[in-house]
């Protein structure tokens, strides 16, 4: 009966996390819709608030490169953040888990040689 009690218990924390983390983003929200000021006026709704007309779109074309770039990025930071925890466990996960983590660095290693040779990481 205790081992039920305690592994209820555990979701219950769980279920409790997911409401906080639900109910306190929307009373936020809420709660700032109604104590914000609320004063609309022509002159906000145009698409510069400077009084400025326009002159050109105001779509830019970016090179697609850069946001290449930046996924990248995320993709091999993402990587120190798989590789830290490894590396404080390491003498408790012993040989295999070497093993595993030289062919995740060799994957790594070979998607970095691929989008080198693919020019990806060339900044314009």
């Amino acid at each position: 009966m205790d081992l039920l009690n305690q592994y209820l218990n555990n979701y219950l924390i769980v279920v409790v996390f997911l409401c906080l983390g639900i109910l306190l983003p929307v009373v936020a929200l809420t709660a700032g819709r109604f104590l914000r000021p609320h004063a609309p006026s022509e002159a906000k709704q145009t698409t510069y608030e400077s009084g400025i007309e326009p002159f050109h779109d105001s779509r830019v074309q970016f090179n697609v490169r850069y946001y290449i770039f930046a996924l990248m990025f995320v993709i091999f930071d993402v990587e120190t953040v798989f590789l830290y925890p490894w590396a404080v466990a390491y003498e408790k996960l012993g040989i295999v888990a070497l093993i595993e983590m030289l062919i995740f660095v060799l994957m790594l290693l070979l998607g970095l040689v691929y989008a080198w040779k693919k020019k990806v990481l060339k900044w314009i």
